[in-house]
C-alpha cells in the first residue's frame, strides 16, 4: 500500500468514527485534513473583490460552510467528500459577501444600467450586441466602455447564483423533483453559454467547468488577465440577461 492510499484508508476509517461518536476531536481531525479546501475556493472567489473587503474574514466564513458539509455529509453515498463540501464551502462565502453589501449604490445603479441595455438590445436585434453598439445605446465611447466593464467586474464575483443553481446533482441533497429541475436548470444554462461569443463562451467554460483561474485562461489564450477579466465579465452580463428572460418567460 502506498503512501497516498494509506492516507485515504485512515481518512476514511476517521470519517466512519466520527460519524458513529459525533466526537467534536475527530471533526477537528476532518476540519485539519480539508482545510486547503477553504483556500482553493476562497482564491476563486477573491479574484475580483475589492482592496476594503477582509479576506480574513471570507476564509473565516468558508471555514463555517467546511463544518457544516461535514455535520450533514453522508458517507454511504458515492460522491467525494470534495465536491460536496466546496458547494457548501462556496455558498457560505457567498452569504458572507452578500450580508457585506459590498457594492456601492452608484456602482449598482451602473451596473443595472448596463445590463439593462445590453439585455433590451440583444431582445431587439435577437443576436450578440457589439461593443459599438451597446456604447451607443449608452450614449459613451468604447474607451468609456471599456472601463465601466471593468468597474462592473466586482459584481460578477457571485455570478448566476440568483438565477439557478450550478452545483453538481451529487453535491446537493435532493430528491427526484428536485434532480428534475436542476437537469433542467443545467440545460439553460448550456444553452446561455452556447449563445455567448466564441471567446466568451472559452472563458466561461475554462472558468466554471475546468476550474481555471484567470490567470491560467490568459496563458492559454494567449491574452492578457485584464482583458481575460473583461470577456468573463462581458459573459456573465450577457448570460444573466438570457435567463433572465428564460426565467420571466416560465413564470
Amino acid at each position: 500500500m502506498d503512501g497516498n492510499e494509506k492516507v485515504k484508508t485512515d481518512i476514511t476509517a476517521i470519517w466512519k468514527r466520527y460519524k458513529a461518536t459525533k466526537s467534536q476531536e475527530l471533526r477537528n481531525v476532518l476540519a485539519e485534513y480539508y482545510l486547503p479546501l477553504i483556500k482553493i475556493v476562497g482564491g476563486r472567489l477573491a479574484v475580483s473583490l475589492p482592496p476594503h473587503l477582509d479576506r480574513d474574514d471570507l476564509m473565516s466564513s468558508g471555514f463555517f460552510g467546511l463544518l457544516d458539509a461535514i455535520d450533514r455529509f453522508d458517507i454511504t453515498r458515492n460522491i467525494k467528500f470534495e465536491t460536496y463540501a466546496g458547494v457548501r464551502i462556496r455558498g457560505a462565502m457567498i452569504d458572507y459577501l452578500r450580508s457585506k453589501d459590498w457594492i456601492p449604490v452608484t456602482m449598482r445603479q451602473k451596473i443595472r444600467k448596463y445590463e439593462q441595455t445590453v439585455y433590451d438590445l440583444e431582445t431587439e436585434l435577437g443576436r450578440t450586441a457589439t461593443d459599438k453598439e451597446v456604447a451607443e445605446a449608452l450614449n459613451i465611447s468604447q474607451e468609456e466602455l471599456k472601463v465601466l466593464v471593468g468597474q462592473c467586474n466586482a459584481a460578477t464575483i457571485i455570478p448566476l447564483e440568483e438565477y439557478l443553481k450550478t452545483d453538481t446533482p451529487e453535491a446537493i441533497d435532493a430528491n427526484p423533483a428536485e434532480t428534475t429541475e436542476f437537469l433542467e436548470l443545467k440545460d439553460t444554462l448550456a444553452r446561455a453559454i452556447d449563445r455567448l461569443p466564441e471567446k466568451e463562451r472559452i472563458v466561461v467554460s475554462l472558468y466554471y467547468y475546468e476550474e481555471l483561474t484567470l490567470k491560467e485562461i490568459s496563458l492559454i489564450l494567449h491574452l492578457s488577465e485584464a482583458r481575460i477579466s473583461q470577456l468573463h465579465t462581458k459573459a456573465i452580463f450577457r448570460m444573466r440577461g438570457y435567463l433572465a428572460r428564460m426565467k420571466s418567460g416560465l413564470m
